[in-house]
């Protein structure tokens, strides 16, 4: 770090603006030199105020502790000089930095003037994956010790300690990345250019980094494929002493579970005779790992791969991390797994390449390119949602997605996909999504085949992504987005560097360009009518849209549809002329520098997003598929029209499960099926027959042991007003009072899951706006920022918390031990009857004569509370409530077949209140 001596600097104050009062009422330096930490000056301040409560709390801070300190007037002088000729370091410069620029004036001190550097920037930079960059966040991730969380002193020590991690990692990185890092660093907000500056020199003194790879001037990490695996062959442990023999391996104080072993064994019985078994397997058996272990076994004695399938990337993801090690242990082999997403997932280093040469960036691209540089040399996968990126980064991120498999023969070698493809052939199992695994159907070069067995977990689920695997989405901002990337002529935008380029090389282009223009003139006039015609129209119901979200079937416009057809023809017209504008200039390809290469090859891969998007406009628009699709608008009230989305989604995905599966079939192919939800009381073959699996097929049911559930209970509070007979605005505001009691007789942590996106930000305002749950943490799906992963890590954190969740949060998240203490079912989750997609079912039902409600509602809903219910218990060790708002599973005849859909725990029909005495007299003891 050369002689430079860097101020780490915290400062906690009374709030954030000394310009309205706020004071300092701490200040710590941490000086850092040659790479250590040195002296540390640390004072209370006296801020001449009363510390705000909030404050008070956060810091633990009091009046006491500061009522001896001096003010900072006193102190000012001695700061200044301690600071000067230092480069000023803190975790959010913008705060710490301004705010005592602010004091050093008020003070008649002279303002500082240096270097800074920000450890927010520059931790974003260097650790582009991690989960959050708040300073007990990172610090806890890479194992510095911050003892108490806003304490100036600890926070700046912890601060120091980052920056020198950050640091020793540049110091790791390959000469070449440290390179295209400096040469963009200029740009930033902190001087970082002269920490890369520095690394670059250390670096060109020692020997090249080895696990590294480059393309075309960037550097990669090498992904190594597995090694054949030359131990001893495992075997299935086929009685129940051998299988507590190896369960042991991992865990000497594993308790034998029947239903464990029985599931383990099924699932042994499929693989092994190539035949088929669906299983409903409940939490508490240890489900996962009794599929894992067979499908292990079974692959490396066939030597073929098991193919897992999940729902999501997420528990894709989670299945290796939790679960992989303590197969390798049980068995003592070396099972190895890759997991596989979908090519759109992982980067395209050719696109990625073609962007640095175009050198007109804003800061979001630059500060993400320069993640994207570091985290290239980390990632064992290319898999993009490993980055943590800003929002006008993500934009960046969606223009180097890989979209096509046809590869140059060096960009072949470093492509990640391609790579993971080639390491799946050498793993003995390929963890993958429902969606990927249904796409392989329409691959020209398909990638799951010459299998060894597949299971399919969540398998309830199956249903839902094979209707999804071929829907199509048109979305107006998208659409605007790509439009505007070849048609915008505004300096430094592509169409004026194109046509800078075209007029350089002296190619005859005038009147190309004024076609061009007319072109898209037409083009952007026909889309525009079109978009008016779907957005002024108002159905009928209208008054019984809930909210500000708008839902129609698009068969319900009025309106000529020829206007689709004319704006295809303008759009299509448009295309063939932004292609022929080029054509000229991209015969002079040789004669073009790298960037000027670029600049063409940018224009060519926004024509090709244009020709998808005439594609999608044919499926959704033109095509005539309403007996097997169902095409409806969603708009926003407030948001006319860049709220509007249109969705084409299949109604039925049986037959795309079972074209998959035969296929499968014929290569003779083991099948497992499972989940904790599969069938409910009256219809224990509701998934099973929505899956195409033969009644010949019989579903094996598996129970909870029987001391699993012993810590839950399950209340109907029954002096609630019926959902039915009152108006939505008397529930909401009953229900934001059932939660704002259950929050405060508990402490908080509980979710609560709700049915419509309307309802929970309805409630939320109201318990927001009635300031009662101050003291907590309120988390609310699609009001508060981040995805439900990250909403669930808040969650997590955060010891009173209230989750507020809709649809996605009644499965598929887990909480164990005592951060989730009860659950709070608003109403029973049944599907909009105005949902489009339920509505065009339940349509084809009754034309058929079946019972749309008793055969599909019902069961589905049954299906979705059993999930919801399944929150709450994840082991034998945890203890919570499941509460029930809505009275129609008292009132109602079909309410008695929710409450047999759930596991055998009491029930208790009480009031408000006295669930609320019992809660409180629980957590009080």
């Amino acid at each position: 770090m050369n002689n430079t001596t860097y101020a780490v600097v915290d400062l906690e104050t009374t709030g954030h603006s000394p310009a309205k009062g706020d004071r300092i009422i701490q200040i710590a330096i941490v000086f850092i030199k040659d790479g250590e930490i040195g002296e540390q000056y640390v004072r209370f301040v006296n801020p001449g105020q009363k510390i705000p409560t909030f404050i008070r709390q956060l810091t633990a801070i009091s009046d006491d502790d500061v009522a001896d300190a001096p003010q900072f007037e006193e102190i000012a002088a001695e700061v200044a000089k301690l600071l000067d000729g230092t480069i000023f370091v803190a975790h959010n410069t913008d705060f710490d930095l301004s705010f005592l620029q602010s004091e050093f004036a008020r003070c008649g001190v002279g303002k500082w003037s240096g270097k800074k550097i920000d450890t927010v920037e520059l931790s974003k930079i260097v650790y582009p994956s991690s989960p959050s960059y708040r300073l007990q966040d990172i610090t806890e991730e890479l194992g510095i010790l911050l003892a108490s969380a806003h304490r100036a002193d600890d926070d700046a020590k912890a601060t120091a300690e980052l920056f020198i991690a950050c640091m020793k990692k540049l110091h790791t990185l390959p000469e070449d990345t440290l390179n295209l890092l400096h040469r963009r660093s200029f740009q930033l907000k902190s001087n970082l250019s002269t920490l890369f500056y520095e690394a670059l020199k250390k670096v060109r003194t020692k020997r090249a980094e080895t696990g590294f790879a480059s393309f075309r001037g960037i550097p990669y990490r090498i992904i190594p494929l597995p090694q054949p695996n030359d131990g001893a062959q495992p075997v299935y442990p086929i009685d129940d002493k051998e299988k507590m023999v190896v369960l042991k391996k991992f865990n000497p104080t594993f308790e034998r579970r029947d239903a464990q072993f029985r599931f383990m064994d099924a699932a042994w019985q499929a693989l092994s005779t190539q035949s088929e078994t669906i299983a409903e397997v409940p939490t508490g058996i240890g489900k996962t790992l009794a599929y894992l272990l067979p499908a292990s076994v079974h692959a490396i004695t066939t030597g073929k791969p098991v193919v897992i399938s999940t729902f999501t990337n997420h528990l894709a993801d989670k299945i290796i991390e939790d679960e992989l090690d303590k197969v390798r242990a049980m068995l003592g082999a070396d099972v190895t797994a890759t997991v596989l997403k979908g090519r759109h997932q992982y980067i395209s280093l050719n696109k990625f390449e073609e962007l640095l040469r175009i050198t007109e960036e804003s800061y979001d691209e630059t500060f993400t390119i320069m993640q994207i540089l570091v985290w290239l040399t980390v990632t064992d996968t290319g898999d993009l949602e490993e980055l943590n990126v800003s929002g006008g980064g993500q934009l960046f991120i969606d223009r180097i997605r890989k979209r096509s498999n046809r590869l140059s023969p060096d960009e072949q070698v470093a492509d990640f996909h391609y790579r993971l493809l080639e390491k799946c052939r050498h793993s003995h199992l390929i963890v993958t999504n429902h969606s990927m695994l249904l796409s392989d159907m329409s691959r020209g070069q398909a990638v799951f085949h010459s299998l060894g067995g597949l299971v399919v977990d969540e398998a309830h689920q199956f249903v839902k992504t094979a209707e999804r695997i071929n829907e199509t989405v048109f979305s107006y901002p998208n659409w605007k987005y790509v439009m505007g990337q070849i048609s915008s002529d505004a300096n430094g935008q592509l169409l004026q560097q194109v046509d800078t380029l075209i007029q350089q090389y002296g190619v005859n282009h005038f009147h190309a360009k004024e076609r061009l223009d007319a072109a898209y003139v037409k083009f952007s006039t026909f889309f525009d009518d079109a978009v008016g015609m779907l957005t002024a129209y108002q159905p009928a119901d209208n008054k019984n849209q809930q909210g500000n979200r708008i839902v129609y079937s698009l068969a319900e416009v009025n309106g000529d549809r020829k206007i689709f057809t004319n704006m295809l023809e303008a759009m299509s017209a448009y295309i063939d002329q932004a292609a022929s504008f080029t054509k000229d200039i991209a015969q002079q390809m040789d004669h073009l520098t790298e960037k000027e290469q670029a600049i063409l090859a940018e224009w060519d891969y926004w024509i090709r997003e244009l020709k998808i998007k005439a594609g999608e406009w044919v499926s959704i628009f033109i095509e005539d598929s309403s007996t097997r699709f169902s095409v409806w608008l969603e708009k926003d009230r407030r948001s006319i029209p860049g709220s509007l989305t249109v969705i084409k989604r299949a109604l039925d995905g049986s037959a795309t499960i079972r074209n998959f599966i035969d296929g499968l079939k014929q290569e003779q192919t083991g099948i497992v099926w499972t989940s904790g939800t599969l069938a409910v009381p009256g219809n224990d073959r509701f998934i099973a027959r929505q899956l195409g699996i033969a009644d010949s097929i019989p579903l094996l049911t598996f129970d909870a042991p029987w001391h699993f559930y012993q810590g839950a209970e399950i209340f109907i509070v029954d002096n609630m007003p019926d959902i039915q007979e009152v108006a939505q605005s008397d529930y909401i505001e009953a229900v934001a009072d059932a939660v704002v009691q259950t929050v405060m007789a508990t402490g908080g942590r509980l979710f609560v899951l709700f049915t419509s996106q309307d309802m929970l930000r309805k409630t939320f305002e109201l318990i927001t706006e009635s300031e009662q749950l101050e003291d907590y943490a309120l988390i609310a799906q699609g009001i508060s920022s981040g995805s439900r992963v990250k909403l669930l890590k808040s969650f997590r954190q955060l010891p009173n918390a209230v989750l507020f969740g809709t649809n996605s949060f009644w499965e598929g998240v887990d909480v164990p031990g005592e951060a989730l203490t009860a659950v709070v079912a608003v109403r029973l989750p049944f599907s909009s009857p105005d949902e489009p997609v339920f509505k065009a079912k339940a349509a084809q039902m009754t034309a058929l004569g079946m019972n749309p409600f008793t055969e599909y509602a019902l069961p589905e809903a049954m299906m979705r509370l059993r999930q919801g219910f399944g929150r709450l218990i994840r082991s034998s060790d945890d203890k919570g409530f499941f509460i029930i708002l809505d009275r129609r599973i008292e009132t109602k005849s079909y309410g008695r077949r929710f409450l047999e859909a759930l596991p055998d725990v009491p029930v208790k029909k009480v009031s408000l209140e006295h669930m609320v005495n019992v809660l409180e007299n629980c957590y009080n003891e």
